[in-house]
């Protein structure tokens, strides 16, 4: 009997799109980084590998190589740990679990470009809520740490246009907006978790509730520890609508905040070098791509599958 042909028909056209999409763009993309093509002229030259050379050779883009890897090592690990333990303490709590899960989701919800609006007031050095709050604090015993101290005497940082804190500072905004959609995903992946393991834990020993964490609901998360920590690269990386928000016309404070996508927007979309930000483009997929090969190989070792 010949062997039908009617599966090509299911995903031919999820093959296409994927091809025309996703790979097509990236490969113009790859092609473009070789030029110095601009939109509005006729060609483009030739430049060999000139975009790239300027990328791993001036010191404006040394910035945004560290300015994207000390946000996305800040963000990742704390929207992570913060959305399991989040999970954790709604998944344990008997009363107003409901209410909970609708205030940390809700900056997940909400529109980040309007939120960064709200974030840029807190933030506001003389009528921002976060530094008349610590000075509201000066006085206390708290003046003990030696930072606390030392803002009460000589005032509080400028916390987004100050450059040793304004990468910081987002990343903190970064953290707020991410680990409500971590802890979503973990409290899918802990309703997975059969209660009849807990009983058997116990049974062998396990009293503690951080015994039963850590020989029971940490084990049976592995797979979706693998997906948040990919997702979470993924968010962190992509960072834009923040920084554009709060600084337009580049990327904060001596470069501090000129993150990758930033960067991308400003050379090929504000000064219209398409080649040099298709340069970038790539160099951010390749980033994107090691990073969370690497990182599941290394989480992938540990996780138990049922």
């Amino acid at each position: 009997m010949p062997r039908s042909n009617a599966h090509y028909w299911f995903v031919g056209p999820a093959l296409f799109l994927m091809f025309v999409i996703l790979l097509l763009p990236i490969g113009i993309a790859s092609i473009m980084s070789f030029t110095n093509y601009s939109l509005g002229n006729s060609g483009a030259e030739f430049v060999g590998l000139e975009n790239y050379e300027k990328i791993f050779t001036r010191s404006t883009y040394e910035k945004m190589f560290g300015a994207t890897f000390r946000y996305v090592f800040v963000v990742v690990p704390l929207s992570v740990g913060l959305g399991l333990g989040a999970a954790l303490l709604i998944n344990s709590t008997k009363r107003f679990g409901d209410l909970y899960k609708t205030i940390y989701f809700l900056p997940v919800m909400a529109a980040l470009i309007a939120m960064a609006i709200v974030w840029e007031f807190a933030f506001h050095p003389t009528i921002g809520i976060v530094n008349s709050t610590l000075e509201r604090g000066c006085g206390t015993v708290l003046e003990v740490w030696g930072w606390y101290a030392h803002g009460c005497e000589r005032g509080f940082p400028l916390w987004l246009t100050d450059r040793d804190y304004a990468i910081w500072t987002v990343a903190f905004i970064g953290v707020w907006q991410g680990f409500g959609f971590n802890m979503v995903l973990y409290l899918a992946g802990l309703t997975s978790v059969p209660r009849e393991l807990y009983q058997a834990a116990e049974m062998d020993g396990a009293k503690s509730a951080w015994d039963r964490f850590r020989l029971v609901t940490w084990p049976m998360l592995g797979p979706t520890t693998v997906f948040v920590v990919t997702i979470s690269f993924i968010r962190s990386f992509q960072v834009f609508d923040t920084v554009e928000a709060f600084y337009p016309q580049g990327g904060g404070p001596s470069k501090s905040v000129y993150v990758m996508m930033f960067a991308i927007y400003e050379k090929a979309i504000q000064q219209n070098l398409m080649g040099i930000g298709a340069a970038i483009t790539v160099v951010f997929l390749a980033f994107v791509m090691f990073l969370t090969l690497v990182q599941r190989w290394l989480v992938e070792r540990r996780v138990h599958y049922t």
